[in-house]
């Protein structure tokens, strides 16, 4: 990338450290069952950033964001800004929350299998009856801890609290369930179901602010509302098309994961945008 700061590598993003703000750059390598694949989804990181541009400009909500735009970083080194162009995030550098704050609106994955055994998602009681992608009847939330790599592990609200204090872990509910009422009411409107989503919170100057990526396809389960029922597990937009495929593949899940069929990848690609667009409302013009 020729820039000239110190690096973090995650398994999507790539963070440079710039003193008082940050870069993040979007890569196109997609995850899946805690490997990272060796196919690429083109485009997939610009799809990513510009969602949560839209987010975090529209939600009116305090946050990270500082700029999108390349041309405005003054980035030091030998730098393709059109690499860069559209996949960069200049945020405010934060004190990270180590904790994921996920909302759960339907009945679905992780929470599914759970409350198949006891009737509970993450130790929260629910009713009696209800199915795979039921809608709950209020959105939870169901923290988990943050995993570098591996997966998250699901926490109780007490366990945040012992791990962050009650008071912050009060606020951080409070704030992670009204930004996903706000976002599901928003993306309903455009026939998208926000299923379930995770966020991330810094602390800067004794703020608590909302960072990383906000409401994507990566963050998120999104269901086309007009095919949405009860009993099944949703066709989607997000990487749960890259998953499906994985399952039918023969792959152990234990070695390294095979290459993506150019068919796959070109859906998935198609999947991000389509999501891109129609919750935005916008052309995605890369």
């Amino acid at each position: 990338m020729g820039l000239n700061y110190p690096l973090r590598q995650g398994k999507v993003r790539d963070v440079y450290d710039l003193g008082n703000q940050v870069l993040l750059v979007a890569s196109d390598r997609i995850s899946a069952f805690d490997y990272i694949l060796p196919s690429l989804i083109p485009d997939k990181g610009r799809v990513l950033t510009q969602m949560s541009r839209y987010w975090f400009e529209s939600l009116g909500i305090p946050n990270h964001l500082v700029s999108t735009d390349v041309r405005e970083m003054n980035l030091e080194g030998d730098v393709d800004l059109a690499e860069l162009d559209g996949r960069s995030t200049l945020a405010r550098k934060t004190e990270v929350v180590p904790i994921e704050c996920v909302v759960r609106g339907y009945l679905v994955g992780s929470g599914w299998k759970e409350y198949q055994k006891t009737q509970t998602v993450c130790g929260i009681q629910l009713p009696a009856g209800l199915n795979q992608a039921s809608k709950l009847p209020e959105p939870i939330f169901t923290p988990a801890t943050k995993a570098e790599s591996g997966h998250d592990e699901n926490i109780s609200f007490e366990q945040m609290s012992a791990i962050i204090g009650a008071d912050l872990a009060n606020l951080l509910r409070e704030k992670s369930l009204a930004v996903y009422n706000a976002g599901a009411e928003r993306a309903i409107e455009q026939g998208i179901i926000i299923a379930d989503t995770k966020f991330e919170w810094g602390v800067v100057d004794g703020e608590v602010i909302l960072i990383d990526e906000v409401m994507t396809p990566d963050s998120s389960r999104f269901w086309p509302q007009d095919e949405y029922a009860e009993g099944i597990s949703p066709p989607s937009f997000d990487k749960q098309f890259v998953r499906d495929w994985l399952e039918q593949s023969g792959w152990d899940k234990n070695s390294e994961p095979p290459m993506l069929p150019e068919e796959i990848v070109t859906k998935t690609r198609a999947k991000y945008i389509e999501a891109y667009e129609r919750i935005t409302q916008q052309k995605f013009a890369w």
